[in-house]
């Protein structure tokens, strides 16, 4: 990027994530500036502005992305619409963040990142767990050895369904049509990201998946085995009818284990000959607040984010494996 002193984003789909998970956190980085947001909705869009003290606000994709006083998109809409707007930020040649999953299959995530390549134009995702210290508490442990080779990791995620569910409401996020891993796509793509960044690219990847409950049309059962470049096995599990919540990843090696949930704020445990050790590490308020620190140092620093287009896309091919 050429030197500024500020670089000026807007964010197309103003929703739920955007209120609290990830919006301030593009107005409290030093060097960001939160300028623009766009929903379908105008009177939404405008109330969003107002809440958050954003100078503008559109109803229309276009109109932000072609604002000459917006430098930089982030893409906060679901999966369905990624594609259609990813092409535009990318016509507009501007750097853009898109909310993961990258987009609903890997041929789309295909098509975003080759329109970003052809432009020279960085590309991110918000898999923001990459940035997150807890899991790179985990990551130091593996550098350093503390459990010996690591041989395996596991991942059993499971919840009941829930009143929506249960209702029959319309949810996005179990539309085939939208997501058709249902909440696979939205939950599982955080960990599966996560593993490839801790363990390396999967290799093989192989899967099952159906509908047990018939309350919506996406998949609700899925289940995964693989093995990552490096000989790592791996196996995993999501049902999302089942009794109670339960998130557990255990990453085995020759000299002891690593165990942590993905989504639960709850300890991440190292168990070696030397013992077993718990460690708490809170996630800020705003969650994606290591990560958009991470867009900063990338784009006005030069130092590569963890999270880009490229590794977003290995991740969208082993959903597919998975699913497909």
């Amino acid at each position: 990027m050429e030197d500024r002193k500020l670089l000026r984003w807007g964010i197309i789909g103003c929703g739920a994530v955007t209120e609290v998970k990830s919006g301030p956190a593009y107005q409290l980085t030093k060097g960001f500036s939160l300028d623009a947001v766009m929903r379908r909705n105008a009177e939404k869009a405008e109330g969003f502005a107002k809440r958050h003290n954003v100078p503008k606000f559109y109803s229309e994709a276009e109109s932000l992305i072609n604002d000459p006083n917006i430098d930089a998109v982030y893409i906060a809409t679901p999966p369905d619409t990624h594609k259609q707007y990813g092409l535009l930020v990318a016509a507009a040649g501007k750097p853009c963040c898109i909310e993961k999953p990258l987009a609903p299959s890997y041929e789309d995530g295909l098509a975003i990142v080759e329109a970003f390549k052809r432009q020279n134009t960085p590309l991110f995702v918000a898999y923001y767990r990459r940035s997150l210290p807890r899991f790179l508490q985990v990551e130091k442990w593996l550098k350093e050895s503390e459990i010996g080779v690591v041989r395996h990791i596991s991942w059993n995620f499971s919840k009941p369904a829930n009143e929506i569910d249960l209702s029959g409401e319309y949810n996005w996020r179990t539309d085939a049509k939208i997501a058709p891993g249902g909440y696979f796509d939205d939950l599982a793509s955080h960990g599966l990201d996560l593993f490839a960044y801790l363990l390396g690219n999967f290799e093989k990847v192989n899967g099952f998946s159906t509908n047990q409950q018939g309350l919506y049309t996406a998949k609700d059962a899925i289940t995964s085995c693989w093995i990552h470049e490096n000989g790592v096995t791996g196996q995993g599990s999501w049902n999302f009818g089942s009794l109670k919540r339960e998130d557990r990843v255990e990453i085995l090696g020759s000299r002891g284990k690593i165990s942590f949930p993905v989504f639960a704020e709850k300890d991440v445990v190292l168990d070696n000959n030397s013992g077993v050790k718990s460690l708490f590490i809170e996630n800020p308020k705003h969650v994606q607040e290591f990560h958009v620190n991470n867009l900063k140092a990338d784009l006005l620093e030069g130092v590569k984010h963890p999270s880009t287009g490229e590794t977003a896309l290995h991740t969208a091919w082993v959903m597919d494996k998975i699913l497909r």
